[in-house]
């Protein structure tokens, strides 16, 4: 198996290329991968709709509004979405190892027990009433309150009440995204005992992002090593291994990917297959920033070159451009302007891409089909 090999695999097993047993929704896109990063709103539905075929934006805003997927910090105190029926166990099963490690900030923000148990009765209460309400709204509700939100204290009180469970976020109210109480909105199911959730976790993420290491998995999860392992070990029934350059490497048995599938299918004419012959037989996509499939692994070295790593980082405190994946590896990042005629974008490769600009603009026709606007210009440079 080489990195090209595991690229090809984790492109099916991500629903990125399309094999068997792929996801018909938006809702079993995210089931899939066990939970989908989704800081940055655009990026979120883009990352959702390219793994659920025939979905635009607003079928995957409408599983949102729908509550099949819910949007709340679940894995390492970052923004996710995760499927409703999952959102309860997740949160019980980290939310207090991450607010351990986050106690010294809530002290550099001064915000202790008594504070934070005000917030949670103001904010719980309102929302009783009112239902849903926008952050500007709930930062003003704790203003008048007197209570301080700046600098950062208003969406780290967010936050922490998310962590608790006791808020999420809502679908958008125009260009406001809402928040919600997370009890009524994704009403608590049975949980899985603790020895199931343990090993569900290990089978979503191997399913979704096989071939993958327990080292990939401890950092997707915020769980140690050991930890991870022991996960692992609770949904062996569920999993396949293979050894490459002295790792081990696990992979959902039997999902697209895996080792017994003949995983390195692509789609019709795609390089995905088992490598193009010619160059315009490639495989080209337009992936968002953030994307699982590249940060949900601790070691990345397969889809993307070190030597390109700080070129898909546009600034200082993080910000990850989108992706132009070849073939499974990162061959450079686009971007798009919204204008009155359509989308402008702009796709900056690594190196040419020689013989593949009609895939290019075919993977840009799909972006701009999903958000529902016309492709108006695109520039390859």
């Amino acid at each position: 198996m080489t990195n090209r090999a595991i690229a090809r695999r984790r492109l099916r097993s991500q629903l990125i290329v399309r094999g068997e047993g792929g996801a018909a929704t938006p809702a079993e896109a995210v089931r899939r991968l066990g939970a989908v990063q989704a800081q940055e709103y655009a990026q979120f539905l883009w990352a959702v709709g390219l793994r659920a075929p025939g979905a635009d934006a607003e079928a995957v805003e409408r599983a949102v509004a729908e509550r099949e997927i819910v949007l709340t910090w679940a894995l390492r105190g970052t923004l996710h979405a995760v499927p409703a029926d999952d959102v309860h166990w997740m949160l019980e099963r980290f939310a207090r190892r991450v607010l351990d490690k986050d106690r010294r900030r809530r002290e550099q923000l001064e915000l202790d027990a008594a504070l934070l148990a005000r917030c949670e009765e103001l904010i719980g209460l309102a929302l009783k009433e009112r239902g849903r309400m926008s952050r500007p709204e709930l930062m003003d509700l704790l203003e008048r309150a007197g209570i301080r939100t700046q600098p950062q204290r208003g969406y780290h009180i967010l936050w922490y009440l998310a962590q608790t469970g006791l808020i999420c976020l809502g679908p958008k109210d125009g260009k406001q995204q809402t928040f919600v109480l997370l009890e009524d909105w994704a009403p608590r199911r049975s949980a899985p005992r603790p020895e199931e959730a343990s090993g569900e976790l290990a089978k979503r993420y191997f399913s979704g992002h096989g071939p993958a290491t327990a080292n990939d998995f401890a950092w997707w999860a915020g769980l140690t090593v050991k930890e991870a392992r022991a996960e692992i070990e609770a949904a062996q029934d569920a999993l396949v291994s293979e050894t490459y350059g002295g790792a081990e490497y696990w992979t959902g048995r039997g999902g697209a990917g895996g080792i017994g599938t003949g995983g390195e299918t692509g789609g019709a004419g795609s390089g995905a297959d088992g490598g193009a012959e010619r160059a315009g037989d490639a495989d080209v996509r337009l992936l968002p920033g953030y994307d699982e499939y590249l940060l949900g692994y601790k070691d990345r070295s397969a889809v993307l070159e070190p030597e390109h790593a700080p070129r898909i980082v546009l600034s200082s405190n993080g910000v990850l451009a989108p992706l132009l994946l070849v073939d499974g590896i990162v061959a450079g990042i686009w971007k798009r302007t919204l204008r009155k005629d359509g989308v402008e974008m702009a796709v900056s490769p690594f190196s040419p891409l020689e013989g593949l600009k009609e895939r290019a603009e075919e993977a840009a026709r799909s972006y701009c089909d999903f958000i529902g606007a016309p492709l108006s210009r695109l520039v390859i440079a």
